[in-house]
C-alpha cells in the first residue's frame, strides 16, 4: 500500500471545498484533517504521508462540508474562551464573535470575588462554561428552553465538571417568564446572552438555514422579540452596579441599546462591534440606587 502526501490530500480537499463555494477551504480542510489524525492543526506538517484509507476518510468528510454541513459537525465541537464544546445536530453552534462578548463580561467581573452570573439562551452551555472555567469561584447559572439544547448543555456541563470546572447550574425556563430565577433578583453580578436574534426572512448560509435550530436563530419579525424579554429578566436580576451584555445582529446597533435605555434601572448603555466593524452586541449597568 503506497502511502500518500497529507499535503496533496488537503490541497484537494480546499479545491473541492472552494468549488463548492465553502468559506475559508484552506482553513476547514486542514481543520478536517487534523480532526481526522487526531493532531492540531499546527502539527499537520509533522505528517508527511498518510495511507489511503485516511485520504479516503477525509475526502469522505470534505463531500459532506461541501454539501454545506458544518465544519462543527463534522469534528464534533466547537470553542469559546478555553472551552471545548460537543456539538451536533439540533443545537446552535457558537460563533468566534462572541468572544468579545465573553470577554467584555469576564473583564466587568474583576475585582469581584465569588461573583453570581447567569447565561440566558445558554444553548450549549457555551457561555457559562466559558465563565466558568475562566472563574473557578464563581456561581454560574445557565437557562435554556429548548430541550434538545438542554441536552447538548448538560452533557458540555457534566464534561467540564469532570475535567475539573466548578459545575454550572442548569435550569430548563424561558425568559417570558416574569418568575425566572426569582430567587436570585437584585443578586446578580453579570448577565450574558446569546438569543435568537436575526430577523424572520434574512437570508443567511446554508450552514445555519438548513442545520441550525431555527428557534436559535430567528427572533420574530424585527429579530428583537426575545432580546426584549431578555432586557427585562436581566434588568430584574442584576444587582445594582451588575453588567448586562446581550449578543444582537448587526442591524440591531441602534435598537438594541435604545431598548436598554428605555429601562430605567439601567445605565451607561455602550454598543460594541466584532472584529469585522459590525455592530455586534450592546451593553449595560444596573444603575445605583438614588441617594
Amino acid at each position: 500500500m503506497t502511502r500518500q502526501p497529507l499535503r496533496l490530500a488537503i490541497l484537494e480537499a480546499a479545491r473541492m471545498l472552494s468549488a463548492a463555494g465553502v468559506p475559508s477551504p484552506r482553513t476547514d480542510a486542514e481543520l478536517l484533517a487534523a480532526h481526522l489524525l487526531g493532531v492540531e492543526r499546527t502539527k499537520l506538517m509533522m505528517v508527511p504521508l498518510v495511507d489511503p484509507p485516511v485520504v479516503e476518510a477525509l475526502h469522505a468528510l470534505v463531500r459532506q462540508r461541501a454539501e454545506r454541513v458544518p465544519l462543527q459537525h463534522l469534528v464534533g465541537t466547537a470553542t469559546l474562551g478555553n472551552v471545548t464544546l460537543s456539538v451536533g445536530p439540533g443545537v446552535f453552534v457558537p460563533r468566534p464573535e462572541t468572544e468579545l462578548l465573553l470577554a467584555w463580561g469576564l473583564a466587568t467581573l474583576e475585582g469581584i470575588e465569588h461573583p453570581t452570573v447567569v447565561d440566558l439562551c445558554t444553548g450549549t452551555g457555551a457561555l457559562a462554561l466559558a465563565v466558568a472555567n475562566a472563574r473557578p469561584d464563581a456561581t454560574v447559572h445557565a437557562v435554556e428552553l429548548d430541550t434538545n439544547a438542554l441536552t447538548w448543555a448538560r452533557h458540555n456541563i457534566d464534561q467540564q465538571a469532570a475535567a475539573g470546572d466548578t459545575p454550572t447550574r442548569l435550569h430548563a425556563g424561558d425568559v417570558h417568564d416574569p418568575t425566572l430565577l426569582m430567587d436570585l433578583e437584585g443578586l446578580v453580578d453579570l448577565v450574558l446572552c446569546n438569543p435568537p436574534y436575526v430577523p424572520e426572512g434574512t437570508p443567511v448560509p446554508p450552514e445555519v438555514r438548513e442545520h441550525d435550530p431555527h428557534e436559535a436563530v430567528f427572533g420574530d419579525r424585527d429579530g428583537l422579540d426575545v432580546v426584549r424579554q431578555v432586557i427585562a429578566c436581566g434588568a430584574r436580576l442584576l444587582r445594582h452596579g451588575g453588567g448586562m451584555a446581550i449578543e444582537h445582529d448587526d442591524t440591531h446597533g441602534g435598537s438594541v441599546p435604545a431598548l436598554l435605555k428605555a429601562r430605567r434601572v439601567l445605565c451607561e448603555v455602550e454598543d460594541h462591534t466584532d472584529l469585522a466593524g459590525r455592530p455586534r452586541f450592546a451593553t449595560a449597568y444596573r444603575a445605583e440606587p438614588q441617594l
